[in-house]
């Protein structure tokens, strides 16, 4: 299989008084095409900084990351910006909507952002399939959470991306409507193929997905498939 995302040797330090605070170290690995992977640790393992790393929204300190056949360490600032727009999805934690645009108008930026004439009649249709046909005009004020959380789901869809990365995607909202949401992530992402990529601390979601790379300290401690008979004595 075709690997969408390459890590060798990857490690991130940052200055922290007079010294070095290294957030990880010597990580390896990589994602075929197609592929549905979680990666879990304790708080301050390093997860989300090796997802923004993975994503080409931070640079490593050493090691070199290879995107959808481009290496990332080679592009500046626009090339990265370029390369996520037209190849990456993300939903965040907390929603990162913009609150001064209505549901529809920031599902439609991606699209927007490419100069696509499409952006509207995808947007909506995307809007429609996560249950808010009702909602498009509201504002995320106006949204509860997991709406909202829908919304930036419907988002990261719109520019039918190769990978998405999702860090923490349930961690603001209840068991129930986190539930939903894991559902609709999961569904949406098989029906378009897309590769996932979900940082989460619930051994149970990691479970659900497939292979599971989990951090301590920095490193990587284990890398294989999932087992939800073994999330219990985790």
């Amino acid at each position: 299989m075709n690997k969408i995302l390459d890590i060798k040797e990857v490690s991130k330090s940052y200055k922290s008084g007079d010294g070095l605070l290294n957030v990880l170290k010597d990580i390896t690995f990589s994602i075929n095409a197609g592929e549905r992977v979680a990666i879990v640790g304790p708080s301050g393992s390093g997860k989300t900084t090796l997802l923004g790393l993975c994503a080409g929204l931070d640079s490593p300190t050493s090691g070199t990351l290879d995107l959808c056949g481009q290496m990332i360490n080679d592009l500046d600032e626009n090339e990265k910006a370029k390369l996520r727009n037209i190849n990456v999805g993300f939903v965040f934690q907390n929603f990162q909507l913009i609150p001064t645009l209505t549901a529809l108008e920031n599902v439609m930026i991606p699209l927007e952002l490419q100069k696509n004439d499409k952006a509207y009649s995808t947007a909506k249709d995307l809007l429609q399939r996560v249950g808010l046909a009702e909602r498009m005009s509201h504002y995320p004020s106006q949204l509860s959470g997991g709406e909202q959380q829908r919304v930036s789901i419907a988002r990261a869809f719109c520019n039918s991306p190769k990978i998405l990365f999702a860090d923490e995607p349930t961690g603001n909202l209840d068991d129930e409507t986190g539930a939903y949401i894991e559902q609709l992530l999961f569904d949406i992402n098989e029906e378009k193929g897309t590769t996932l990529v979900l940082v989460t601390h619930d051994m149970e979601l990691a479970a659900k997905v497939g292979r599971t790379i989990k951090l301590k300290g920095g490193k990587i401690i284990s890398d294989g498939m999932s087992s939800s008979n073994s999330t219990a004595h985790v």
